[in-house]
C-alpha cells in the first residue's frame, strides 16, 4: 500500500475494462494521466507566480539604484547643496527595503510550492529509487487551504538587506561621510566633520548617532538571517512570542486581519496519543496508510487493571481525520489525544530554507 502522501513511482494495474494504470493517493484512485496533468498546471501556474514576484523584487531594486544615482549626482554637482539629502535618501532606500521584503515574502510563498513539486514530485519520478519524504502533499495542500508566509517580515527585511542593500545603503554612506569631509572645503579634522553633519534643531552628535543605531540594526538583523535555523528560532523565539501577543491584542481591539496572509502559520503539526488494545493493527494502518513512524509502550488502566498499548505518532494537520477513521475502525473504544506542537523535528517534518 502507498504510504500517505507520496507518489507511487510503478503505477499498479487493476482489472477493468480498459485495464489503464491507476495511481493510489490518499485511499482514492486516480487515472495517472490526469493527475500527473493536474500537477503540471499547478506548477506552471507557481512558476508564472514566482517568476511575477521575481520580477517586482527587481523593479524596487531598480527604483532604489536610480534614487540613489540620481542623489549623488545632485549633492556632488555642487559644493553649496546640502548634506542632506544623502540622509532623505536613505529614508527612501530603507523605504524601498521594506516593500521589497514584503514582495520577497509572497516570492518565497510561490517558490516553495514550485519546490515542494520539483524535488517530491519530479525528483520522484525521475530516481524512483530514491526515498522522498511521505507528506509533501501534505505541506502542499496545506499551503493551498491556508496560505502563510513562510519567513517573517523581519527575516525578509535581512535576507534582501544582505542581498542587495548592503551596497546601497554602504555607497551611500561612504558618499555622506565624503560630502562631508570635501565640502565646502577640504578637512579631515574630525571634529569638523561631525559638527557639518548638524541638519536644523539636532547637532552633529545626535545626527551622527542616530545614523550609527540605523546602520548597527540593520547588520545585526542581516548578521541574524546568516544563522542556522535553530539557533536563529532560539534567539529570536522571545521577541516572536512578544510580537504575536502585541499583535493579537491589536487584533482584538481592531476586530480586522492585517493583509490576505498570516505571517506566521498555525501549529501544522499535532502529536496522538492513542491508548488502545489494538495496538498492532493501528500502528499498522498509520505506517502503511500515513507514511508515519509510531512509537509503541506499554500501559495499564487503572481502572480496569487491563493492559494498554499506548501509540505515539506526529502527524500533519491534515492527517488528522484519517488517523481518526482509522482509529474508529478498528477501536472506538480508544482514547485519542491530540496535542499542538511548536515545532517537530526529524524525517517528514525538514525545514525549508528559502530561496535567495
Amino acid at each position: 500500500m502507498t504510504p500517505q502522501g507520496s507518489v507511487d513511482s510503478t503505477p499498479t494495474t487493476e482489472p477493468g475494462p480498459d485495464s489503464q494504470s491507476l495511481w493510489t493517493f490518499r485511499g482514492h484512485t486516480f487515472d495517472s494521466s490526469h493527475l500527473t496533468n493536474a500537477l503540471i498546471h499547478l506548477y506552471r501556474g507557481e512558476m508564472n507566480r514566482a517568476n511575477t514576484w521575481r520580477n517586482r523584487l527587481d523593479t524596487t531594486t531598480n527604483w532604489a539604484v536610480v534614487t540613489v544615482g540620481a542623489v549623488l549626482t545632485f549633492s556632488f554637482g555642487d559644493a553649496e547643496n546640502p548634506h542632506f539629502v544623502f540622509l532623505l535618501e536613505l529614508l527612501l532606500v530603507l523605504t524601498f527595503l521594506y516593500i521589497e521584503a514584503r514582495r520577497y515574502q509572497y516570492y518565497v510563498l510561490w517558490a516553495y510550492r514550485v519546490h515542494l513539486i520539483e524535488t517530491d514530485f519530479f525528483a520522484a519520478i525521475l530516481t524512483p529509487s530514491s526515498s522522498r519524504p511521505p507528506d509533501w502533499a501534505d505541506h502542499l495542500a496545506q499551503s493551498l487551504l491556508c496560505p502563510t508566509f513562510p519567513i517573517t517580515r523581519w527575516e525578509a527585511i535581512g535576507r534582501r538587506f544582505q542581498r542587495n542593500y548592503v551596497w546601497l545603503t554602504g555607497l551611500l554612506l561612504i558618499s555622506w561621510v565624503a560630502k562631508l569631509s570635501f565640502h565646502p572645503t577640504l578637512s579631515t579634522d574630525w571634529d569638523i566633520i561631525v559638527g557639518r553633519a548638524a541638519t536644523g534643531v539636532l547637532s552633529g552628535c545626535w545626527v551622527v548617532g542616530i545614523v550609527a543605531v540605523v546602520y548597527g540594526l540593520l547588520i545585526i538583523l542581516a548578521l541574524i538571517t546568516t544563522l542556522p535555523a535553530a539557533w536563529r528560532d532560539t534567539l529570536i523565539a522571545p521577541w516572536k512570542r512578544l510580537h504575536r501577543r502585541l499583535r493579537w491584542n491589536l487584533h482584538r481591539h481592531l476586530h480586522r486581519q492585517r493583509g490576505p496572509f498570516q505571517t506566521r502559520p498555525h501549529p501544522q503539526e499535532r502529536l496522538a496519543t492513542i491508548i488502545t488494545v489494538n495496538g498492532q493493527k493501528i500502528a499498522l494502518r498509520i505506517l502503511t496508510e500515513l507514511g508515519r513512524g509510531v512509537t509503541a509502550m506499554q500501559g495499564t488502566g487503572m481502572y480496569t487493571s487491563e493492559a494498554k498499548d499506548v501509540l505515539l505518532c506526529a502527524v500533519t494537520d491534515i492527517q488528522v481525520p484519517l488517523l481518526e477513521k482509522i482509529i474508529q475502525e478498528i477501536d472506538p473504544h480508544a482514547f485519542f489525544i491530540l496535542n499542538a506542537t511548536e515545532d517537530i523535528r526529524g524525517w517528514g517534518f525538514r525545514p525549508f530554507e528559502p530561496p535567495s
